[in-house]
């Protein structure tokens, strides 16, 4: 039935895949849509120059910009690298491993979207992503008054692992173990 958990408006399971360059204004548009929301919400992430379109862009042209689709319609977007992350290595706290591992940046669910699943279908796909190749970590991480994703990321299985500093800004880091 269309609407339930983790369906699309036309009552079907999201497609996953890698994201096209001529699809980053659109991919742009979620992020800018969820940084209104995050604004709404009374939390402080996203609200300055960070991310931009040219981190999207970036991410998308990297390889690392993901997206699902509703038939042609993107309806979520994220970039999952493999690249490692800088700030990971100066954490306050402990990760859960020391092993390869992705990083998911920049998560957003259309606006007309929210509350079915598709984040938590998001995480599902990426981690399916890192099984495929060969990698059993995934790390996140989120400001401190982001209560919405730390209750996702804690729904989906991720650990607090400690704080890390981005932009001049304290962030809580999560780290997720997967199974082979």
């Amino acid at each position: 039935m269309a609407g339930t958990q983790s369906e699309t408006h036309s009552g079907t399971r999201p497609a996953f895949r890698r994201s096209t360059d001529k699809e980053i204004d659109r991919c742009w548009e979620i992020i800018k849509e969820a940084r209104q929301f995050l604004r709404d919400q009374g939390v402080d992430q996203w609200q300055k120059e960070y991310p931009n379109r040219d981190s999207v862009a970036d991410d998308i042209r990297n390889n690392n910009g993901y997206v699902m689709t509703d038939g042609d319609r993107i309806i979520a977007y994220a970039c999952i690298s493999f690249d490692g992350e800088t700030c990971y290595e100066s954490l306050r706290g402990t990760w859960k491993s020391h092993q390869p591992y992705a990083v998911i940046h920049r998560l957003a669910i259309d606006n007309t979207c929210k509350g079915r699943g598709l984040a938590s279908l998001m995480f599902s796909h990426a981690e399916e992503l890192c099984l495929s190749k060969g990698i059993y970590s995934i790390k996140i991480d989120t400001d401190q008054d982001n209560a919405i994703m730390r209750h996702l990321l804690e729904k989906n299985g991720y650990g607090y692992c400690g704080v890390v500093t981005f932009d001049n800004s304290d962030k809580i880091a999560y780290e997720k173990l997967l199974r082979p």
